[in-house]
């Protein structure tokens, strides 16, 4: 299969099918701003196709009530072919979003595939039914599918988050309405077409991508049990308030402002090299970046000069030159925010320690890495979360201060803690207010939840609390020796899985 870059038709209810409207998203290159596809914009007219199709595959369709494994089955098999087809999706993730090409490669399309092993994975022992009995009762309690979903996706890794939500929304036995970024449909398209290849139900997933005014009419749908976003604090506040209005279930993975305490017993080198990837992978575009570099007064010095050689050492430019580290700005207007935000820290009196300056590129959305240091805790640039390759700086006196530093943001996604003793290095850890700590760069892995305190978002996705998401616990009352008898053929059925 080519992945397509001009489509005519939206995905709804497991066919390619004519929209209601003539109205079409232009899909443009960050690297070169050509416009490299095209897709139809659904309707409000689209959305409720969507969404009754969705709800028909649920309540009358074979999929919720599916053997998991069964579900499983075909999942691996879309996962297998993502995996055939990695070159094609990466080069499609670079042209859609600009992302440099040997990031999309490893991360845009290798994230994807491991979160799918993780799920693929989990759902073996998932707990979908088991037998509690106590001296007050006996009960079977259930996992049920919350029913349909409503996923709506980012720009940033459109690849990675779309199959962060709908791969457990499926597994579980849920439908899915998929509303990708206009930035980004062709990903999303292509990730259909794989599902229908790998012989999904019809209407158990749907692709509509939409303006802003028909997502929030997706968003406020009657049919729609439940909505999964990733994006900005500001647009999730918006959606829970009209999730609210129905009593939506609702999961919301939003912005982040993550710090990076650095202890003065750090390796600095090593330190240094892994904000290679955790300050400016995916060009600065990536919601978990550690974009807060906390250091002490007595190391400072030599950390900026460290600091310096590293951007200097990441190439800008063409997003499919294998030898760019930084490539443009998803869109012109993240690339004219990001440049808001470096005159921002010039006009606060922060020091500029590399970059600030305007771009040499003649064509793409291209901002200036830049590290401001003598950075205070509440200018702009150190409490707003930016989006692009804009580090922060901040000086701490002690490890107190450090941790205050740290927890001194509305967001609480994300963080990292740099020492030679790791027991400290954990027990700092445990200081900071954040959904996830990275130790000495170490990747948490996809068995682990992801999300945030505070303005960071409400619920997790990854591991089995990715899946817990997507189910409603149900609770039935059982005679004793009834239960104690289901207990044991559980038992049996799970030893047999």
């Amino acid at each position: 299969m080519t992945l397509a870059r001009n489509y005519d038709a939206l995905f709804i209810d497991g066919r390619w099918i004519k929209p209601s409207s003539s109205e079409t998203i232009k899909v443009i290159s960050p690297g070169t701003e050509a416009v490299i596809g095209s897709v139809p914009a659904a309707s409000t007219e689209d959305v409720d196709r969507a969404v009754g199709a969705a709800r028909t595959a649920f309540e009358n369709g074979p999929w919720p009530t599916m053997a998991p494994m069964e579900r499983a089955e075909i999942l691996r098999r879309v996962r297998d072919a993502i995996a055939e087809r990695r070159e094609d999706f990466a080069t499609l993730i670079t042209d859609e979003m600009g992302s440099p090409i040997t990031q999309s490669r490893a991360i845009q399309v290798g994230t994807p595939l491991a979160l799918l092993d993780s799920y693929l994975e989990l759902i073996e022992t998932f707990p979908f039914r088991d037998i509690r009995t106590t001296s007050s009762g006996s009960a079977l309690v259930t996992r049920e599918p919350v029913g349909v979903v409503a996923a709506v996706v980012p720009w940033n890794v459109p690849l990675t988050v779309a199959i962060q939500k709908v791969a457990p929304a499926l597994l579980t036995g849920c439908t899915v309405v998929l509303k990708p970024a206009t930035e980004t449909p062709l990903t999303a398209f292509a990730l259909a077409q794989l599902f229908q290849e790998a012989g999904l139900p019809q209407g158990v997933l749907n692709v509509v991508p939409a303006s802003r005014e028909v997502s929030e009419y997706l968003v406020s749908h009657p049919g729609v049990d439940k909505l999964t976003f990733t994006g900005s604090t500001a647009v999730g506040r918006r959606l829970a308030s009209i999730c609210g209005q129905n009593l939506t279930r609702v999961t919301l993975e939003l912005g982040g402002k993550s710090a990076a305490v650095i202890l003065d017993d750090a390796d600095m080198d090593a330190t240094v090299e892994s904000l290679r990837l955790a300050s400016l992978r995916n060009s600065g575009q990536i919601c978990s970046l550690k974009t807060r570099l906390l250091i002490s007064n007595r190391r400072h010095d030599e950390f900026i000069d460290r600091l310096r050689g590293l951007v200097e050492s990441m190439p800008v430019g063409d997003p499919h030159d294998p030898s760019v580290q930084i490539g443009p700005m998803a869109t012109a207007r993240q690339r004219d925010v990001v440049q808001g935000y470096i005159q921002a820290g010039k006009s606060e009196g922060a020091t500029l320690a590399i970059g600030g300056g305007h771009p040499t590129q003649e064509h793409g959305w291209f901002a200036d890495p830049t590290v401001f240091t003598d950075v205070k805790p509440d200018m702009k640039i150190a409490l707003e979360e930016i989006f692009g390759p804009v580090l922060s700086v901040l000086r701490y006196d002690d490890e107190d201060m450090a941790i205050n530093l740290a927890n001194h943001s509305p967001y609480g996604l994300n963080g990292a803690v740099f020492t030679s003793d790791l027991d400290h290095g954990l027990a700092v850890a445990g200081r900071i207010r954040t959904g996830t700590v990275e130790i000495n760069g170490s990747s948490a892995g996809f068995h682990a939840p992801v999300g945030g305190f505070k303005d960071s978002g409400i619920g997790r996705e990854a591991g089995q609390e990715g899946l817990e998401a997507y189910v409603e616990p149900k609770s039935y009352g059982l005679p004793h020796d009834f239960a104690a008898g289901l207990g044991q053929a559980n038992k049996a059925h799970a030893d047999s899985f």
